[in-house]
């Protein structure tokens, strides 16, 4: 695995006076998706895990659905040397074809966003079904997730630039997390790992990112299957709007004991008061207002 960060030469300055030094920084390089030997897309990512990226991009770009629908994915050795780290070939199986141009249609890639162009919410909602699950979570389920993931953010404590993603199983267990400084790469290397793992569809499962929830980050949890996505961050307007849609949970400002629900708010079920916590139900609500 390339190393996610790079030395660098800077200049500090306080109370008037400066000093040369060193930084460690986010690494960031473009990534070119080759289909068949077809260029497809170029994505601004943190190296590392790049077939987790891969796989994880196609599959909520919704070229995949299977992990055997993959023949191979490997880094292109007949690339310039400075650049061989920086294509991947994907091979898919014999059978699986992809409507290359729809796709060039729909993608663009920038070093804020990974991907952006989507389509409307109702072509969305015309590739990925809204979700049926029938996953529900009591607000203290998410206490202590973001502190998880922060903990597995080592490129972030080096560089403080790079966003972060992590599953969580029913049992707040998390399986996995990754770094990069797309935060709609981050989740895309999470949908890889698990399709690479036969742990796809994430039914069941939350999502959390480090940052805001974007439409972008909505769409490919819908596309995974995950019913409830959670940030440290907003969601934005577009995203809300699609969740509630997409019969999807949105949970942002998640912060210590603080959380906003948006979108299908009955998937989060606070205890009643009955159950052994007097006030309970009153106290969630008070969290999950806005303000």
């Amino acid at each position: 695995m390339n190393d996610v960060t790079r030395n660098v030469a800077l200049r500090r300055y306080a109370d008037g006076s400066g000093e040369s030094g060193r930084d460690e920084v986010a690494r960031e390089e473009p990534l070119e998706i080759r289909l068949g030997g077809v260029p497809l897309a170029v994505v601004m990512r943190t190296p590392g895990d790049d077939r987790e990226l891969t796989l994880g991009f196609l599959t909520t770009e919704r070229v995949i659905e299977r992990p055997e629908q993959v023949e191979s994915v490997r880094h292109c050795g007949a690339t310039p040397e400075e650049a061989e780290d920086n294509v991947v070939q994907v091979v898919l199986a014999p059978g699986v074809s992809v409507d290359l141009d729809r796709l060039r249609r729909n993608l663009y890639a920038s070093s804020s966003c990974g991907i952006c162009g989507k389509a409307t919410i109702e072509n969305a909602l015309i590739d990925a079904a809204p979700l049926e699950d029938a996953a529900r979570f009591a607000p203290e389920f998410f206490y202590g997730l973001s502190d998880r993931l922060e903990e597995s953010q080592a490129g972030f404590a080096k560089t403080g630039g790079l966003h972060a993603a992590g599953l969580f199983d029913a049992e707040g267990e998390l399986l996995v997390a990754r770094e990069d400084v797309g935060r709609h790469n981050a989740v895309d290397k999470v949908v890889g790992w698990a399709l690479d793992r036969g742990r796809f569809p994430l039914e069941g499962c939350v999502l959390l990112v480090s940052g805001r929830v974007s439409y972008e980050i909505a769409q490919k949890a819908l596309v995974a299957r995950v019913p409830v996505v959670a940030a440290v961050s907003a969601p934005s307007s577009l995203a809300i709007e699609f969740a509630q849609e997409a019969r999807l949970t949105l949970v942002g400002f998640l912060r210590g004991q603080s959380l906003n629900v948006y979108g299908r708010c009955e998937r989060i079920v606070a205890r009643a008061p009955d159950e052994g916590d007097p006030g309970g139900e009153q106290r969630a609500a008070e969290r999950s207002s806005p303000g």
